[in-house]
């Protein structure tokens, strides 16, 4: 029986006190195992030596190939690049910071070899992480959950392995604003779960500011759902009845009635109150609408999702 191959795909950005640990880590659990692997670390345009010391380990390892990108593209284009660079029967997606232990290797390997199509690491939360944290992630998996068209496992991390039925669809897909567990989980294939305590950082500083996170998690809202448009829709409908309703309201109060509330309301102060609400409601459309149009501009402007700069297999010759 021929051996089968996994890629292991791990997007490098500025991780260059990592990838020796790194290495090291994935190598001792790779080589107790039967299957033969190859690594794939993609370079996101690093600003440190990290693509010098991945080069260098790739000159002493033919298992190891290198797809450096000529600039920062982003980790969801990264990990993209070395999906589709992947020669394995499957592919291993993992961080470099080794939050994603190297350790549950043989666990995705066991899972996959019974069957799955997609092996999902799903996180587990410490004791030590912050409430904010925590609660911010349990609500917008809470959200996404219940609006998204596709299945959103919640605490689903890109510590994943995906069989070649996966890679092969993950490679037709052309959107550029992407998250790559939703994607995976956009094609329904069947998934199985290995849980994990993500380890504390080895070195360094997250990649993912509260700025990129509140941005991924846009992307995914818009990515996934049609909700905001619909709920804009909603709204309009809403405040055109409610207009009308009050309309109707002071009409009734004050003309036919002769105001016998006293409420003494001046046209002016009526007009006012109606164009701010309108004025709202067109401000809240156009802001949803706006969403949809950039991602319609990114994706009309096709360009290639990613520029390599230099591949290096460790089989070359030097």
């Amino acid at each position: 029986m021929q051996t089968r191959t996994i890629s292991i795909v791990i997007p490098i950005y500025n991780e260059a006190p990592n990838v020796a640990p790194l290495y090291r880590a994935v190598k001792s659990i790779i080589q107790k195992l039967p299957q033969s692997f190859e690594l794939i670390f993609v370079d996101d345009g690093s600003s440190d030596d990290s693509v010098k010391r991945i080069k260098r380990v790739a000159r002493k390892d033919k298992e190891v190939r290198v797809v450096e990108l000529a600039r920062n593209f982003g980790k969801e284009i990264a990990v993209t690049a070395g999906i589709h660079a992947a020669h394995g029967d499957a592919a291993v997606i993992m961080d470099a910071d080794l939050q994603h232990p190297p350790e549950l290797l043989p666990k995705f390997i066991d899972e996959w070899e019974k069957g799955a199509d997609v092996v999902v690491g799903v996180k587990e939360y410490s004791s030590d992480e912050s409430w904010l944290k925590k609660t911010t992630s349990k609500g917008f998996y809470s959200v996404l959950g219940k609006v998204s068209s596709a299945g959103i496992t919640p605490h689903a991390s890109d510590f994943r392995l995906i069989n070649r039925k996966v890679i092969n669809a993950f490679k037709s897909f052309t959107e550029r604003n992407r998250i790559t567990r939703g994607l995976i989980d956009w094609t329904g294939f069947e998934q199985r779960y290995v849980y994990f305590v993500a380890p504390p950082r080895l070195h360094g500083e997250a990649g993912y500011s509260y700025r990129k996170l509140i941005q991924l998690a846009m992307n995914s809202f818009t990515a996934y759902s049609m909700l905001p448009l619909k709920v804009a829709g909603w709204l309009g409908w809403f405040i055109l009845i409610a207009s009308f309703l009050l309309g109707t309201y002071t009409f009734v109060e004050q003309y036919l009635l002769g105001d016998p509330l006293q409420l003494d309301v001046s046209g002016t102060a009526k007009l006012a109150i109606i164009l701010l609400f309108l004025v709202g409601v067109v401000l809240i459309c156009l802001g949803f609408v706006a969403l949809y149009i950039a991602r319609i501009h990114d994706e009309v402007l096709n360009r290639p999702l990613y520029i390599v700069k230099e591949e290096v297999n460790g089989d070359d010759e030097k």
